[in-house]
């Protein structure tokens, strides 16, 4: 898979496609990821990448000639499945929509910033707006890089065990169950019996109770149909 990138301040995204989890999917050839640098389609002398907006307000607008011109450069070298852009009035990201996305060839994603990037851009090159969350933060790019940490994890092969992304959080619309590993004594603090009891199926059927006990308890919403 490739992911392009596309940042005000690509500085933002040096570090962590560089450790852990997403610098072994790059590694192993599994994950290209490539951060660019808006500023090199900006405007004049000065590189211009933003200006005011119409009808007056607050806060400067990300310009569309600069942001159309990086977009058709690189749609010129490639087909992307998806062109993404990371804005607190998107879709809120879920782990179903990594999981999709992880099926993917090419992604390019636009990192906004200032007050946003001119609607023009998003009515005629995005494919899918993207929120991590119902809060705001002073660009795309953190965003980003949580986007694309959740795709690349789940890229087959990038994880030592195949199966441990299967068990996440929200993989399966419940919460992990609790986990615990060696001393089985901590303190007085004991581990469930059942977990050092070898029977697999056991085990199997105390992490669904305990997975359906800890979404009941904390986030009661992902059970509403059931």
């Amino acid at each position: 898979m490739r992911i392009d990138i596309i940042s005000v301040i690509p500085d933002l995204l040096q570090s962590p496609f560089e450790h852990s989890i997403m610098k072994r999917a790059r590694d192993k050839g599994l994950l290209e990821v490539y951060v660019h640098s808006l500023r090199n389609w900006g405007i004049g002398k000065h590189q211009q990448l933003d200006d005011y907006q119409f009808g007056g307000g607050a806060g400067m607008v990300m310009m569309c000639e600069p942001l159309a011109n990086c977009l058709d450069h690189f749609m010129a070298e490639r087909t992307y499945d998806e062109i993404i852009f990371m804005t607190p009035d998107g879709e809120r990201y879920e782990q179903k929509t990594a999981n999709r996305l992880s099926l993917k060839k090419n992604l390019l994603i636009i990192c906004g910033h200032y007050k946003g990037i001119d609607e023009r851009i998003r009515e005629h090159y995005v494919s899918m707006e993207i929120s991590i969350g119902d809060f705001v933060l002073s660009g795309g790019e953190l965003a980003a890089a949580v986007v694309v940490d959740s795709i690349g994890r789940i890229i087959p092969g990038v994880l030592g065990d195949e199966t441990s992304a299967l068990f996440d959080s929200f993989q399966d619309d419940l919460l992990a169950p609790p986990v615990y590993t060696r001393p089985s004594v901590f303190r007085g603090w004991k581990v469930p019996d059942i977990l050092l009891s070898g029977h697999a199926k056991k085990i199997e059927d105390w992490r669904y109770n305990e997975s359906i006990k800890r979404t009941k308890n904390r986030r009661p919403d992902l059970l509403k149909d059931e």
